[in-house]
């Protein structure tokens, strides 16, 4: 599991934020996109893409798509 890969399957749940506005120090909550039913599309990416289940909260805790990347990577390892 890359980062860039893990970055770029983020920004493609997103349809008004370009891609390229996503990196890996992005804080996603602060993003005008970023809703309830958006972090359920993350959830779902995450889940369908690495097999790996996180909860809401998991989600909530985190601040930048890189902390999110490193809770995905900790939990398939």
């Amino acid at each position: 599991m890359e980062l860039q890969d893990f970055i770029n399957n983020f920004a493609l749940q997103f349809e008004m934020t370009e891609p390229e506005e996503i990196t890996a120090s992005t804080i996603y909550r602060d993003l005008e996109e970023w809703d309830s039913l958006l972090s359920l599309s993350i959830i779902g990416m995450i889940n369908n893409t690495y097999q790996v289940k996180v909860s809401g909260e998991e989600v909530k805790d985190q601040r930048t798509v890189e902390d999110l990347f490193k809770l995905v990577a900790s939990k398939k390892a």
